[in-house]
């Protein structure tokens, strides 16, 4: 269903709390691209629902959607594994998390926040790396990305060589792993989402991820999370500990069953101490 779609088709009565758990879980689905199939089972899941049982306490905890393979490293490396072959034989990068859009958008707020061009910039997940190449052609010069899957590393530095982009630094790390520290600015789009759906231990890994953030931004450093799992209400509450909120940035919007939502939350945080 494209945002097309979602605009022209008639609404279907929904009780209110149903309606308002489609709005959330659409979310995910209305981004620049489809991010998984754990967003259309949601709302498949809240439309088929008659009782509207969520509670507004189950609607805005921390914990009010399913784990999923998504949030394994094995799944990732199979997922990188057919990307990297795609861009062996084609030179495909493969996927975009959130789209170009997304990245437009986090480089349009860098620009206006007068970010340094030598600013320390850990790209959380770095995925196919094409995030990093972006940064780089728009002139950042002391780029780091890391991701847990082996083949994601290689898969973005073959990326990055390809564009001649060598001097961007990528390694292979787990981010819960706290080892990381001295960052000026630290970027998520879909990793923090990525993570929560671990099947594994989820809160102790959501835990996990705000700490070694903490441990890797500077005293004033700046973290940008893209996401279409979490509200705004979710992600201040979760990043509340040793972070201020400073802005929300404009995403796409469309209209479900009445109401109008956002397909994504992208909010800016700076670590205070």
């Amino acid at each position: 269903m494209d945002a097309a779609m979602m605009e022209t088709s008639p609404s279907i009565p929904l009780p209110p709390a149903v309606e308002e758990k489609a709005l959330q879980d659409a979310q995910c689905l209305m981004g620049d691209v489809v991010v998984s199939l754990r967003c259309l089972t949601n709302m498949e899941a809240a439309v088929r629902s008659t009782h509207g049982c969520d509670s507004e306490e189950d609607r805005d905890s921390d914990n009010d959607f399913e784990t999923s393979q998504l949030g394994t490293k094995e799944h990732w490396e199979e997922a990188y594994q057919k990307e990297l072959e795609t861009f062996k034989d084609i030179g495909d990068v493969g996927e975009i998390w959130f789209g170009e859009e997304s990245m437009a958008r986090v480089l349009k707020w860098m620009n206006a926040t007068n970010v340094s061009k030598d600013a320390a910039i850990l790209d959380i997940g770095t995925g196919n790396g094409a995030f990093l190449v972006e940064m780089a052609k728009h002139g950042y010069k002391n780029l780091t990305g890391i991701d847990y899957s082996p083949t994601s590393v290689e898969l973005a530095k073959s990326v990055l060589q390809a564009e001649g982009l060598t001097h961007v630094n990528v390694k292979e790390a787990d981010f819960c792993g706290g080892a990381l520290e001295g960052y000026d600015v630290c970027v998520d789009k879909g990793t923090f989402d990525a993570i929560s759906l671990n099947p594994d231990n989820t809160s102790e890994v959501k835990r996990l991820y705000v700490q070694a953030l903490k441990a890797s931004l500077k005293d004033q450093g700046l973290f940008s999370i893209t996401s279409c799992n979490w509200t705004k209400e979710q992600l201040l509450e979760r990043f509340k500990e040793g972070f201020e909120f400073v802005q929300e940035l404009p995403t796409p919007t469309f209209q479900f069953g009445g109401k109008k939502g956002n397909s994504v939350t992208a909010l800016i945080f700076r670590r205070v101490r």
